[in-house]
């Protein structure tokens, strides 16, 4: 029961983590070719255009997507590299704190410039 406890607190060991690292990849990669190809068929790019296209109910799901993957992506790695080089126990939790301080907060805001995007 033990070590079970601790598998459930501490969910994000072994396979799981290198799955979302992996599946989020894959997202934000088709997410950029989605964006190239559809940058390269406007004639032009000006605020309207952008703007019609980002606001879109379909864009706005995919780029809400993409802020996800992004994030979990960006916290698998962090949370890699600062298990394997940050050594000390406090320094390794602050760090761990101003990472998620960080993440919690973008995804805040860009939470909210998406949901204001559907309020107009």
């Amino acid at each position: 029961m033990g070590s079970d406890a601790v598998s459930r607190v501490y969910i994000l060991h072994g396979l799981r983590p290198w799955l979302i690292q992996r599946i989020s990849a894959v997202y934000l990669a088709l997410f950029v070719v989605y964006i190239g190809l559809t940058l390269a068929m406007v004639d032009g790019v000006d605020y309207q255009r952008w703007h019609d296209w980002l606001f879109h109910p379909v864009n706005i799901i995919a780029v809400g997507l993409f802020v996800i993957a992004l994030l979990l992506h960006a916290w698998v790695g962090m949370r890699d590299i600062i298990l394997d080089y940050v050594h000390n126990t406090m320094i390794r939790m602050v760090a761990f704190t101003l990472v998620i301080v960080v993440l919690i907060g973008s995804g805040l805001w860009s939470a909210k410039i998406l949901l204001l995007s559907v309020a107009m």
